[in-house]
């Protein structure tokens, strides 16, 4: 009889312990799924912030090169965040215009980050791929080349 005792005890101990474990997962569960989102969503939040702060960068720069005039050019370096899916300057179309726009993905779907200059700009940033640093050459040009027929700042890669 002592032998049959000790057997229950043991698996009334480890259904004991199985249930206990089982709650604390139930418990813990729903607070890591959470967290993930919250890590998710300050992610996209990061990435808008910083994509921001380097097309208003850009569009100082224009800015400053666009006010010296012709032949004036300045390099700048830039660092492109996560989930930057297209950089355009001037026009979405790519022709003259007076913003540096931004295509951030986000966890809502794609932003628009926008950035106004006072003078005209156009630009190639097409070939730019997200999460690298890059030179960008920034320079007065009495006829741009997307339109010959206006003076605009022009924004390529170096």
């Amino acid at each position: 009889m002592a032998i049959g005792a000790g057997r229950g005890c043991k698996s009334q101990s480890s259904l004991e312990l199985l249930i206990t474990l089982s709650f604390g997962l139930i418990i813990l569960l729903p607070i890591v799924v959470l967290a993930f989102i919250q890590i998710s969503a300050s992610t996209s939040t990061l990435s808008t912030t910083e994509a921001q702060q380097v097309a208003s960068k850009l569009a100082s720069v224009a800015s400053v090169v666009g006010s010296q005039g012709s032949p004036a050019k300045e390099v700048v370096s830039i660092q492109i965040p996560p989930d930057v899916q297209a950089i355009m300057v001037g026009t979405p179309s790519g022709g003259v215009g007076h913003e540096i726009i931004f295509n951030v993905s986000t966890n809502a779907g794609v932003s628009f980050i926008t950035a106004y200059t006072s003078v005209n700009v156009s630009g190639n940033l097409a070939n730019i791929e997200a999460t690298a640093t890059y030179l960008i050459n920034v320079s007065a040009q009495d006829a741009c080349p997307s339109d010959a027929a206006v003076p605009c700042v022009y924004i390529q890669e170096e």
